[in-house]
């Protein structure tokens, strides 16, 4: 197993993880399959390079099975999104190590903590989250690409 940042030349093996897990769960992204399936190359490069959201793609065997990313957000939080493992590969750690990766770089950015937005129907994602230290905040908002689903802020803060 291998987690890599994203660079440009990983484009289309993002859109390909992004693509896949938007369609597999399409209610835990703010984005909408339709949205990202019509980004241009240039709009998946752009995103694939780093600039502004970073990504972090996770490989078995060479294939890319799982992906994550951070942002900051207008209020200056830093905040990880778009976490997705398929379904194939779930259980096997990756998911861990991907939110290590963000963890390690909101430190490196100077950020004491990461913050994520869950909805707590998703008993697994919550229940995951949990146990890598993060907590519920009393913080709920709708889903930007599917309103009628309402999600929960979380915190993990170093320790």
């Amino acid at each position: 197993m291998n987690i890599r940042a994203t660079t440009e030349k990983d484009w289309m093996l993002l859109k390909h993880v992004r693509l896949a897990a938007l369609l597999d769960a399409p209610t835990a992204f703010g984005v909408s399959y339709a949205t990202a399936a019509g980004y241009s190359d240039e709009q998946w490069k752009q995103r694939a390079s780093s600039t502004g959201t970073e990504f972090w793609l996770a490989f078995q065997a060479g294939k890319p099975v799982g992906m994550v990313g951070a942002a900051i957000s207008e209020s200056k939080r830093f905040n990880l999104i778009g976490m997705w493992v398929e379904p194939a590969a779930r259980g096997s750690g990756i998911a861990k190590k991907l939110v290590d990766s963000v963890k390690a770089r909101s430190s490196e950015r100077g950020f004491d903590g990461v913050y994520l937005d869950v909805a707590p129907e998703n008993a697994i994602a919550s229940r995951f989250y949990l146990r890598q230290g993060f907590v519920f905040l009393d913080e709920w908002e709708p889903l930007e690409s599917h309103p009628h689903v309402t999600v929960q802020a979380m915190l993990w803060t170093m320790g």
